[in-house]
């Protein structure tokens, strides 16, 4: 039976890190301490849901979660920090913390150190998240104790909602773009100034014009995409602005 740490202090542990190629201890006290933190814990570096899904939501509202009074965002494993170092290179997530907890010592005294040798994992974390405040558990979302790897109730949407259900989410912004437009610039100068973030995809032998026609029914750059809603054009994205 996993257990539910609501109203407690975390465990008191030292994790082994490597930063700048040199080992550095890192404490809960230094993590933790006076501070308000989110934490995710997932079962494995680089597996599915943790790479396509997990870690995107977080890292995609970090700033909302610091706008609402998160200091910290930390991302748990019981995985070594070589592979977590090269996970979180992997995802882009540089708004997220990735703590590695080797020895599962962090993760043991949450009581969410489960039994995963059916996958070759041996001891491994449950899928789970929490609020914690100045060392003290406020909240825990644990996903429910059933066959395989759910992913229902420890993502970032649902932490977001109970931290401050009316906050602000980032728009999600995409565009098509190709090397040396002057118009593709334009476009990307405005999202800027307007302090948008935005995923570019520039057109090459991988995403081709045939895929551009494909999605957006034109050949010319920049195409913009906001929230999933094609806006178009530089002077298009101008006039969506207005």
């Amino acid at each position: 039976m996993l257990q539910n740490k609501e109203g407690q202090p975390i465990p008191s542990v030292t994790f082994r890190t490597r930063i700048d190629n040199d080992w550095k201890d890192v404490t809960t006290e230094e993590l933790f301490a006076g501070k308000t933190v989110v934490v995710f814990s997932l079962p494995g570096a680089f597996t599915p849901t943790c790479s396509s899904t997990h870690v995107p939501g977080y890292n995609e509202l970090a700033d909302v979660f610091k706008a609402n009074g998160v200091d910290d965002i930390l991302c748990v494993s019981v995985n070594d920090t070589f592979v977590m170092n090269e996970w979180a290179k992997d995802q882009k997530a540089d708004k997220v913390t990735f703590i590695p907890d080797g020895n599962g010592d962090f993760t043991d005294g949450m009581g969410m150190l489960v039994n995963k040798e059916d996958l070759g994992f041996g001891q491994r974390s449950w899928r789970y998240s929490m609020l914690v405040k100045d060392k003290v558990v406020t909240k825990m979302f644990i996903e429910p104790e059933k066959p395989g790897d759910p992913f229902e109730v420890s993502d970032a949407e649902t932490m977001l909602k109970y931290i401050n259900a009316d906050a602000v989410k980032p728009k999600m912004v995409s565009l098509f773009t190709k090397v040396g437009c002057p118009f593709c610039a334009k476009a990307k100068a405005l999202l800027k100034e307007k302090g948008l973030e935005f995923e570019e995809m520039v057109l090459s032998d991988a995403v081709s014009t045939r895929s551009l026609k494909a999605v957006t029914g034109k050949t010319t750059v920049p195409q913009v995409f906001i929230d999933g809603q094609l806006i178009g054009g530089s002077e298009d994205l101008e006039a969506y602005f207005a």
